[in-house]
């Protein structure tokens, strides 16, 4: 038996009927392998399905979570789920066969949630573009028009999600890899303080802690429950656990106030962005004012090139570590054919870093991004878009096609914006407020001062009610 009308609710929707006995958490795993084989073909969004133990374990003793019984799809990069693969995207991985024996810590906070997980999802190879078009596995497609991309890194589980496989998916951010995708696909998607979701013992401390994890939701709510279940400190611990004040699934509930927001269009290259994107931009700072707060249109006064110049030899040398431990793992170097071009010019750049290099771009990272951290004394939030243009072709940023002397320039067109707040470790997230004449998603970001989730989920929250997106399907949907 299937639950027809599954892909309706969302993540604590689905959970309320479990819990009222109006349908089982076997039904919902039944209704989300029903809907990943009817739409999977078109969006290629779920690399591997697991889906005979999806259903032993919602016939199990579940966690008494916010969200028992739910299906939920984890990204195939960074966490570990015992028994599965973990190709990173890479054929270099893939071809050697890394199987995860254990629940990464954060996987094991996942599960306490009461989800049932299913599979894991599309990405490009190691996560470092934002669109998801891996040699391995083939390109991600966007729900709202195939010929367009998903977004990337997590563009899988952003497609999976907006598709209605599943109400939410696990993804990572670096660079904009949660809230990319959730832009191109019309979804919530927020990247956490740095430390907010730990990376637990066996995380190595991704980039110096610019990568963080998350998940991507169709709700601001289910967005805020996972959170209250993920972000908790770890015991023992290296890293102060960034504070707050109260569950987030009670800081949606609570008023805004009168914000101080600050807004701008300008990209690091001083180019113009695309004029739907600019539009859609100038009608949420219209709205923002019409909500009651103080809305002013003032860049973040950086020269965020420099930013990025100083991050550089940190992303190549951690790059090359993240390989170094890949490599021991294997027990062999990639052979010619098994990494992607994109990937093999990092590799070579990466490990040309000298030390020095690198310990001085950690140290600059810490003094270049203080004027960012410096402008939040005076804004409660800063508003951009996520993007610079709406989703573009499959194919335009194509990992493996493009020339890899050409890439740079496309990607900093498509995605200037995201960036910064991995940077300085704020929490940045992507909402859903806006379409192009063609209808593909375009998504507006809200960036809030360091460990300020709660701003930023009130916020949305308000936004939600006055502007509600949980209506808008894709073509795909039925």
């Amino acid at each position: 038996m299937s639950f027809k009308e599954y892909s309706e609710y969302d993540g604590l929707g689905l959970a309320a009927l479990v819990a009222k006995g109006e349908v089982s958490p076997l039904e919902l795993t039944e209704a989300a392998i029903e809907r990943t084989e009817r739409h999977n073909g078109a969006i290629n969004a779920v690399v591997y399905k697991a889906y005979d133990e999806a259903r032993k374990t919602a016939v199990g003793d579940l966690p008494d979570g916010p969200f028992k019984g739910v299906p939920f799809l984890v990204k195939d990069l960074l966490i570990a789920v015992k028994g599965w693969p973990r190709t990173s995207g890479s054929r270099f991985a893939a071809n050697a066969g890394v199987t995860d024996a254990e629940d990464s810590g954060l996987m094991a906070r996942y599960r306490s949630s009461g989800v049932v997980p299913l599979g894991k999802t599309n990405l490009p190879e190691f996560g470092i573009t934002g669109t998801t078009e891996p040699a391995l596995f083939g390109a991600c497609r966007n729900p709202w028009n195939t010929d367009h991309i998903a977004g990337g890194s997590s563009g899988g589980s952003a497609a999976a999600v907006a598709a209605g496989i599943v109400p939410m998916a696990h993804g990572g951010d670096g660079l904009g890899s949660i809230r990319i995708p959730a832009s191109c696909c019309g979804l919530v998607g927020l990247k956490v303080t740095r430390d907010r979701n730990p990376h637990l013992p066996d995380g190595y401390d991704f980039a110096q802690g610019n990568v963080v994890e998350n998940v991507m939701t169709r709700t601001v709510r289910d967005s805020a429950a996972m959170l209250d279940v993920t972000g908790v400190p770890e015991p023992a611990s290296p890293y102060a656990h960034p504070p707050k004040e109260r569950p987030y699934v009670e800081e949606i509930e609570r008023d805004p106030g009168k914000l101080r927001i600050a807004w701008s269009g300008e990209t690091p290259a001083g180019h113009p962005i695309d004029p739907e994107v600019m539009a859609a931009l100038e009608a949420t700072a219209r709205l923002l004012e019409g909500l009651g707060h103080e809305v002013v249109n003032q860049g973040l006064g950086v020269d965020l090139r420099k930013i990025y110049g100083a991050m550089a030899p940190l992303a190549g040398a951690n790059y090359a570590a993240g390989m170094k431990r890949l490599i021991d793992y294997v027990g062999r170097e990639p052979e010619e054919d098994e990494l992607e071009p994109l990937t093999w010019a990092a590799l070579k750049g990466g490990r040309k870093v000298s030390g020095v290099d690198a310990l001085y771009s950690v140290q600059e990272r810490r003094m270049v991004v203080r004027p960012i951290l410096q402008f939040f004394e005076t804004w409660d939030v800063f508003l951009s878009p996520v993007m610079g243009t709406p989703p573009p072709p499959i194919g335009y940023l194509d990992p493996v096609k493009v020339p890899v002397s050409e890439f740079p320039r496309r990607n900093a067109e498509v995605f200037p914006f995201a960036a910064p707040f991995n940077f300085t470790g704020q929490p940045s997230i992507s909402l859903p407020l806006a379409q192009s004449s063609t209808g593909l998603p375009i998504g507006m970001m809200f960036s809030a001062r360091y460990a300020d989730e709660a701003t930023l989920f009130r916020l949305a929250a308000q936004l939600e009610t006055a502007q509600p997106w949980i209506g808008r399907k894709p073509p795909i949907w039925n």
